[in-house]
Formats: structure tokens, C-alpha cells, sequence
């Protein structure tokens, strides 16, 4: 498998430093689509505040990974749903950091639909 940034650089607006416009994948043999994933511990309790859910989250997604014999280089395609505008940075700075620094196509929404203790759920699409 292959995965190529695309970032046009004429016509379009420039893309941001921690993120790419688009993300062609050659040759996949697998998919992985994950549903949102909470910073919830193992027995369902919620993380305390921002950073450790968002710890949390990660903890989970790299499981979800694993079980599929992949890992965070396999995600192509990441969303992010924010209880508050707020979170945007602290969201980001996780991200990259779960990434190694790698880019992929994402997307921050701030929604109101969360319950209260549930800062922000994250949704992945990986492949292999």
C-alpha cells in the first residue's frame, strides 16, 4: 500500500501545517472504519478533563488498531468532534503527537450533541 499527500499549490487555498488537503491510498488490501471512539476507561467511566480524555482516546484507538493488526500510520482519514471551540488546540497538539507528526485529511467539529462529561470523540478510517 501506498499513501500520497496531495496539496495543490495554485487555485486553492494553502493548506495548514498539520494538515493535508487530500490523501490518495494505492493498493489497499483492508479498511478500517472506526466509529466515534471516547475518552472512556475500560469500565465506561470518563476521563476527568480534556487531556486525559483525549489520552484516553488515543489508548483506545491504538487498541482498535492493534485488534486489527495496524497502527496509527494506517489511519487515512480522521475527524474530530468538539464539545467547545476551545478544545481546538489541545485536540491538534494530541493528534500530532498520536501521529508521530504524520498528516492526514482531518476535520474539527464542534457539536453540542455530546453528553456533558464528554469533551470531544474522535472517528478514524485506516488502511492496510
Amino acid at each position: 500500500m501506498k499513501m500520497i499527500a496531495h496539496n495543490p499549490k495554485d487555485d486553492i487555498y494553502a493548506a495548514t501545517p498539520d494538515y493535508v488537503h487530500a490523501m490518495e491510498v494505492r493498493s489497499p488490501d483492508r479498511f478500517l472504519f472506526v466509529s466515534g471512539t471516547m475518552g472512556l476507561d475500560e469500565n465506561g467511566a470518563t476521563g476527568a478533563d480534556l487531556e486525559s480524555q483525549l489520552r484516553l482516546i488515543w489508548s483506545n484507538l491504538n487498541r482498535i488498531l492493534a485488534e486489527a493488526r495496524m497502527t496509527t500510520d494506517n489511519i487515512v482519514r480522521l475527524t474530530s468532534y468538539l464539545r467547545h471551540a476551545s478544545y481546538v488546540e489541545a485536540n491538534q497538539n494530541a493528534r500530532l503527537s498520536a501521529l508521530g507528526g504524520r498528516l492526514v485529511p482531518t476535520t474539527a467539529i464542534v457539536v453540542e450533541t455530546l453528553r456533558d462529561d464528554w469533551l470531544v470523540e474522535i472517528e478514524i478510517i485506516a488502511a492496510a
